[in-house]
């Protein structure tokens, strides 16, 4: 059990879930609930599958800046600005934006977006759907390799290939041993379990940590470049308003990377640095997720935020800062306070850990 629902003491509700942190070699340094767990990537995949873009020579072909190659590893609300920097990066590319094949039910994210949108009689297109910029990559190495525009999603398709190869070699597998499913914009997704997701992250907060005679080695500059760019631009990631990813960057600037998936699922890369509370400094990956898919995404606020702040990541001003995501709250029409979301959960090294 990770975080209560409570209504003037009663609880009304539980989020249940797992929560795990290891470093870039998979040593587990951290864990409650089930590290085992295989989860879907869900967007969390996305700062890996921009390695193929990279790796082709995208950056030089295109011109590419920092913000825009975050907004390709990103989960974006769709406001403008988000759309400008997609927009320029196709047109640059000379694609157009009506490729994208993402489709746009329920976006943009950003609500005040939204409102304007339907208060000007405008519906939103596909490039403010929150994956226009991962399929982005696809378009643009297909216009690299001159391979097909129109069939980029499919599984089969170059691209696809490409993107599933920079996955599996980022997680130390191959795509023939991927267990894949259908993401909710139409590419592919891959499951993994939640100890290889905070694996994975670590390497992302840290690409030159790993041993010379690990596989993933060959990756590390074209992910240093991921990273950076994502550390560099947190509003690409998220958004504005209301996305605690972007929020959680903000809030400790230079420290970490977060990006959420559906369901309930946050990958957190923490670079590294000192931390309050421990002597370690040493980089590393979190995995949480909301057994229930927390459709109210109170669930996965409280328990991202108290998860970094047991690391050690969170103090202070930012735990100030972020309190509204720490415990989240439900207020009725007059401003009141009617429930919290509180965690309650420790989460300790796993040499404490008994059986």
């Amino acid at each position: 059990m990770l975080v209560r629902q409570v209504r003037n003491g009663i609880e009304e509700s539980l989020h249940r879930g797992d929560i795990v942190e290891a470093d870039a070699s998979g040593r587990l340094i951290r864990s409650l609930g089930d590290p085992d767990r295989v989860v879907t990537l869900r967007s969390t995949v996305k700062p890996f599958g921009v390695v193929a873009l990279i790796e082709a020579g995208g950056i030089e072909a295109f011109d590419l800046e920092p913000a825009e190659l975050a907004i390709m590893a990103s989960s974006h609300s769709g406001e403008d600005f988000h759309v400008r920097t997609l927009q320029g990066m196709l047109r640059r590319a000379g694609v157009t934006q009506t490729l994208l094949a993402c489709g746009s039910e329920g976006m943009p994210l950003d609500a005040l977006t939204a409102a304007r949108l339907a208060r000007d009689g405008e519906k939103a297109g596909p490039i403010r759907h929150m994956c226009s910029g991962q399929h982005a990559v696809s378009l643009l190495l297909s216009r690299l390799k001159g391979w097909d525009l129109e069939t980029y999603w499919q599984p089969d398709h170059p691209s696809q290939v490409a993107y599933r190869s920079a996955v599996a070699r980022a997680y130390g597998t191959t795509p023939d041993k991927l267990q894949t499913a259908i993401d909710g914009c139409g590419v592919q997704t891959y499951a993994f379990p939640l100890r290889e997701v905070a694996r994975a992250y670590a390497f992302l907060a840290d690409p030159t940590a790993l041993s010379v005679r690990d596989p993933r080695r060959s990756l590390a500059a074209a992910v240093t470049v991921v990273r950076d760019a994502m550390v560099a631009q947190p509003e690409m990631i998220g958004g504005r308003h209301d996305r605690l990813d972007t929020s959680l960057m903000k809030a400790a600037p230079d420290r970490l990377i977060s990006k959420a998936g559906m369901e309930a699922l946050r990958a957190i890369a923490i670079l590294p640095g000192p931390r309050s509370g421990t002597l370690l400094d040493a980089p590393s990956g979190l995995a949480i997720k909301i057994e229930d898919g927390d459709g109210y995404d109170r669930g996965t606020w409280a328990a991202s935020v108290e998860a970094l702040r047991q690391v050690g990541v969170l103090d202070g001003s930012a735990l100030r800062v972020l309190a509204r995501y720490h415990r989240p709250t439900i207020l009725d029409p007059h401003g009141r306070v009617g429930a919290e979301s509180i965690p309650e959960f420790e989460l300790a090294p796993v040499g404490e850990l008994i059986g």
